[in-house]
């Protein structure tokens, strides 16, 4: 497993802080751990690392300003540093430019998109292949292309079916 600072050498640190009951875990090299302060464990916070993390990938971009707070709610980079955690929405815009970087250290994107439940899922995926053989259909009876749009015409039917026959109720409309 390779450092998530340098993403060079092999992580032989490996860190795991539990905030309000989340875990947080980091691995690094031997070097990034010294650096990041590891040494000295009352001195340590994961945001610290998280947040160097994030300046390491870019040019430090939060550290460039560290008296910038949000007007809403008065949050600063320090309040963040030493909790972890941001005052409210606007924090997100105000210290954008240095959380986008961390965001992709920490997450698979810099967008929430939630979780779906499986059966909401698959039937959400019945609706979009609905549109997407409609769309097909309607392209084939312009070609005058009968024996292609009846095969859609009867794949339409199984999808409606089996859309209906779903456990997840269907909205109005």
């Amino acid at each position: 497993m390779l450092c998530n600072v340098c993403k060079d050498n092999e992580a032989t640190v490996h860190l795991t802080q539990m905030i309000e009951g989340k875990i947080k875990k980091v691995d690094l090299c031997e070097p990034c751990s010294k650096s990041k302060g590891f040494d000295d464990p009352t001195g340590f916070s994961l945001a610290d690392l998280l947040l160097g993390l994030g300046a390491a990938q870019e040019s430090e971009p939060l550290a460039a300003s560290p008296d910038l707070s949000c007007p809403q709610c008065g949050h600063t980079q320090a309040d963040f540093k030493k909790s972890g955690r941001l005052g409210c929405p606007r924090c997100y815009e105000i210290f954008s430019e240095g959380l986008e970087s961390l965001l992709k250290s920490m997450h698979k994107g810099t967008k929430h998109v939630g979780k779906i439940p499986l059966g909401l899922r698959e039937n959400r995926t019945m609706k979009e292949r609905l549109k997407t053989l409609q769309g097909k259909l309607e392209a084939a009876v312009s070609r005058e292309d009968f024996e292609s749009a009846a095969m859609l015409r009867d794949e339409i039917r199984r999808t409606n079916d089996r859309l209906q026959s779903s456990p997840i109720p269907q909205p109005e409309g």
